[in-house]
């Protein structure tokens, strides 16, 4: 789907726009945007209006063909709700034109039209996050997930080119908006692939290559961009035993993946994103219910939205210094594997006794973030699909955000909330504290890697902080938020909106 800006004087006159759509906006109680005035000298849009055929709610749509005096083909009109006060552009919110947005491309998608006009972007609150809502739900409109199939579905609809029409003032702005558009779409896209992918196609070899693909596509010039893919011996050698722990029932060789992305000044703290790369989870030993284990292929979904991340402000040549760190391996039952009450050595030098081999994230994840310690990071955000509990507290709608309780992890956390809330990426703070620790302890280690049902995805966190003390750490959990089951079974591509958005900000500060 190729998309480009259109610039337009104020007072353009859109029924002279060739082209196979153009879609407009229109109110509630009968009233029309100023484009659909302007298409409406015969007064067709004002007779389907006053017909019923269309509310102007919030996302209802309607085509009408081939109207006189309209050089385009087809007309869109979209519900925008509530008409705007007398002189004012908008009253719409980012969350409402998301919900404009996605009916946009649901309707687009259903058309046999080789390209649109959008002119919605006019009447939009924020213009720039106008532009990404509706370059992503157009983008996933086009998402297909059968490639593996012998004869994946023909689709013959939907639109080829979508232009936006901007006001020739805010030109500059829209053309940065979508050129960051784009790149956030491609990068859920990688996410998406990659979390779809069923575990005997998508193997922590299959992740390492990725990450490898990334670097040889977008590595420039202005800016370096590597990867180093530690192996099992390599790991041994750094005393990873917590993370090792976890294949032991595997045939699958671990990869522990390392892409680095350095746009900003040498001597520049990074950022690093750590990724939960658990490319299937059959609980191990503790071995999960039958029922939905075909899902675990996307316990990697941490790791694919970092992946994703990581696409992103590559091809944004983001000038900030980001490091990716993805621990990824299979979590399988065998001789070998792992045993509850088992005790291993983590990198950091704590013993783990291991209640549950199915709480297998997080001792993957603790020799990631002691690792992480070397580069001296400005800050360090972990992305994992890590407990049901977090979907038990918080849903499928906010993904789960921990960090410490003190200014400078708050700032931390206001930063990514913010960068959540602009993108509908949203999550939501939950608490960490040493009364949760309670939980963890162990008769015979350090640490218990389990502290009972209570405040799972809590004490999940507060096991990881264990890890971070020496810098400013912050921890997504998205078990909820990363996956949609049911008729509609697939990733979703987050929080790769939440996190490149963030790193934006950082960039621009």
């Amino acid at each position: 789907m190729d998309f480009s800006t259109k610039p337009l004087a104020a007072n353009s006159n859109f029924s002279s726009s060739k082209t196979a759509c153009i879609v407009v906006g229109i109110y509630e109680n009968k009233k029309l945007s100023p484009e659909a005035e302007a298409l409406n000298s015969q007064g067709a849009i004002s007779a389907a209006l006053k017909s019923g055929d269309i509310t102007g709610k919030v996302g209802s749509t309607l085509v009408l063909r081939n109207l006189a005096g309209v050089a385009a083909e087809r007309v869109v009109l979209v519900g925008l709700g509530s008409a705007p006060a007398a002189k004012a552009v908008t009253t719409l919110n980012n969350a409402t034109f998301t919900k404009v947005a996605q009916a946009t491309a649901q309707c687009l998608a259903s058309l046999s039209a080789a390209d649109a006009l959008i002119t919605l972007t006019l009447h939009a609150e924020n213009l720039n996050a106008a532009i990404r809502s509706l370059v992503l739900a157009l983008r996933a409109s086009a998402y297909r997930c059968d490639g593996l199939k012998s004869k994946p579905e023909v689709i013959t609809t939907g639109v080829a080119k979508v232009a936006f029409s901007i006001q020739s003032k805010d030109q500059a702005s829209a053309k940065t908006s979508l050129t960051q558009s784009i790149a956030l779409a491609n990068g859920i896209a990688l996410t998406k692939q990659l979390a779809d992918l069923p575990g005997n196609f998508c193997t922590p070899t299959y992740l390492a290559n990725t990450a490898k693909k990334i670097a040889a596509e977008f590595n420039a010039a202005t800016f370096k961009i590597s990867t180093e893919i530690l192996d099992r011996k390599q790991c041994q050698a750094l005393k990873m035993g917590s993370f090792l722990s976890v294949t032991n029932g595997s045939d699958e060789p671990p990869k522990f993946i390392v892409l680095k992305h350095m746009g900003g000044k040498a001597k520049d703290a990074p950022v690093v994103l750590v990724g939960k790369g658990i490319t299937f989870d059959s609980g191990g030993i503790s071995l999960k219910a039958g029922a939905g284990m075909d899902e675990m292929k996307y316990d990697m979904g941490g790791a694919a939205s970092v992946l994703g991340t990581m696409r992103a402000i590559a091809e944004l040549k983001l000038k900030l210094n980001v490091i990716a760190v993805i621990p990824s391996c299979e979590n399988m039952p065998n001789g070998r594997a792992t045993k509850p009450g088992d005790i291993v050595t983590s990198m950091s030098g704590q013993t783990i006794e291991i209640l549950n081999t199915d709480a297998e994230g997080r001792l993957v994840l603790c020799d990631a973030l002691t690792y992480v310690e070397r580069f001296k990071p400005a800050a360090v955000v972990d992305v994992a699909t890590l407990t049901g509990a977090c979907i038990t507290s918080l849903g499928h709608h906010n993904s789960g955000l921990f960090t410490r309780h003190d200014a400078v992890h708050d700032d931390l956390a206001n930063e990514l909330l913010a960068a959540g809330v602009d993108t509908g990426d949203t999550a939501w703070r939950m608490p960490i504290g040493e009364a949760y620790n309670e939980q963890l302890k162990s008769n015979f280690a350090d640490v218990a890697n389990i502290g009972g049902p209570a405040g799972g995805s809590i004490t999940a966190a507060c096991f990881l902080e264990r890890f971070t003390k020496q810098y400013t750490w912050a921890h997504l959990d998205i078990a909820g938020t990363a996956w949609k089951s049911g008729a509609a079974k697939g990733a979703t591509g987050r929080p790769v909106s939440l996190l490149t958005t963030f790193l934006i900000n950082r960039a621009s500060a």
